[in-house]
């Protein structure tokens, strides 16, 4: 395949995106699809999927990684402890790692960061310990670095993600309760000196609360970009 300039992201609904690379490979980050209230029928059948990117254990992130794992066989990125779960159901190459740590998946580079969330997984009755929650900085084929908060608070090390991994876009959480509100995600732009943010984690149910239109009114001043987008709908990035 021809090797484009730009990435696309496509938001699956809630906090579920499906990322092309430059080269053509597809990334979903926090495999919630078929069961996803937020995600269109059609965005619902998946073509075909190189990487899987898990943030933690909580059912809105890993809903369909099983069934998505075994159909693919994708490589699948994720703590310790989600890939025991997830290779006890049969799962292949599943890569367990943890923050601050770097896998490559061809020429693509993925960092384990911090984040600040609980975690568990849903197992019939049974509730699982799910290791810490965590988010994840790409660097794609074209040098194109972006960040993947996950259903984290806003922290202060963020700044830290910003000095050592020069993030250009960031998929940051904005719906309130359970993770940032566009308050908490607007000082996360300040401290990552992004220049374009898709908000996401928001509107799935009433009580996730926050508005991108909320979102976009207290980044004026920082000339961030917010690309709002439709679950299904998808933007091209360079």
């Amino acid at each position: 395949m021809t090797a484009r300039s730009t990435s696309r992201f496509t938001w699956l609904g809630h906090g579920t995106f499906l990322v092309t690379s430059p080269k053509g490979k597809t990334i979903l980050l926090d495999p919630w699809v078929a069961g996803n209230p937020a995600c269109p029928e059609k965005a619902k059948k998946l073509e075909g999927l190189d990487y899987m990117l898990i943030t933690h254990g909580h059912f809105d992130h890993v809903g369909d990684a099983i069934e998505l794992a075994r159909h693919f066989c994708p490589t699948v990125v994720c703590n310790f402890e989600v890939g025991q779960w997830l290779q006890s159901k049969g799962c292949q190459n599943v890569v367990t790692m943890n923050k601050g740590g770097t896998v490559h998946l061809g020429e693509i580079q993925v960092t384990m960061v911090d984040a600040r969330h609980s975690s568990s997984i849903s197992d019939g009755a049974h509730l699982l310990y799910g290791g810490e929650a965590a988010g994840f900085v790409v660097r794609l084929e074209s040098g194109f670095v972006f960040y993947f908060s996950g259903d984290t608070s806003v922290f202060g090390d963020m700044s830290l993600i910003r000095d050592l991994y020069r993030p250009e876009l960031a998929c940051l959480g904005i719906g309130d309760h359970y993770i940032m509100s566009p308050m908490e995600a607007a000082y996360a732009c300040r401290l990552l000196g992004i220049k374009k943010v898709i908000p996401m984690h928001f509107g799935t149910f009433p009580v996730l609360s926050g508005t991108p239109e909320a979102l976009a009114e207290k980044v004026k001043d920082l000339k961030v970009e917010v690309l709002s987008l439709a679950p299904g709908g998808s933007v091209d990035v360079e």
